[in-house]
């Protein structure tokens, strides 16, 4: 599974233009659902939410994956972006992130979804793919950079 096969160009916001935490999620959830036909986008917020509210998605080095699962969403899907200024997440490390990855599926798509969730991780642990994404001045820049890191 390639992370460039969950998102596309659309689906990437430089910059976010959030401050805070819960408005952050909004945003990505709005990004993740805008020009499809997704039924509940509020339900999507609410699972991403229920998701955070258990255990922060912040996993350090700047970087959060938010992520949940809900019916409103027919397959699994991504949406990411980029802060201008780092944003208080609740990180495990107490960093502020500034790199977002949104993941969001049917409960169908458990499987897929921890191998996604599993290849974001690996992916953002390399100093030089993290910085290459941060440094991404629109979608089709972050685009690029995702799909480098993944050898495409």
């Amino acid at each position: 599974m390639l992370l460039s096969d969950l998102i596309t160009p659309e689906r990437i916001k430089i910059p976010l233009v959030a401050h805070e935490k819960d408005e952050i999620l909004r945003e990505l959830v709005e990004v993740v659902t805008r020009g499809d036909r997704i039924d509940d986008p509020d339900d999507v917020l609410r699972a991403v939410r229920e998701r955070e509210a258990v255990l922060s998605t912040g996993i350090g080095n700047g970087v959060a994956i938010p992520h949940g699962k809900s019916p409103a969403v027919p397959e699994l899907r991504m949406a990411a972006g980029t802060t201008a200024e780092p944003v208080d997440f609740d990180a495990l490390d107490g960093q502020p992130v500034r790199l977002f990855f949104l993941l969001v599926g049917p409960e169908s798509a458990a499987g897929a979804h921890i191998k996604a969730l599993s290849r974001i991780s690996r992916l953002v642990r390399r100093e030089d793919v993290r910085a290459k994404l941060l440094a991404a001045r629109n979608a089709r820049e972050f685009y690029r950079a995702l799909r480098d890191a993944e050898g495409v």
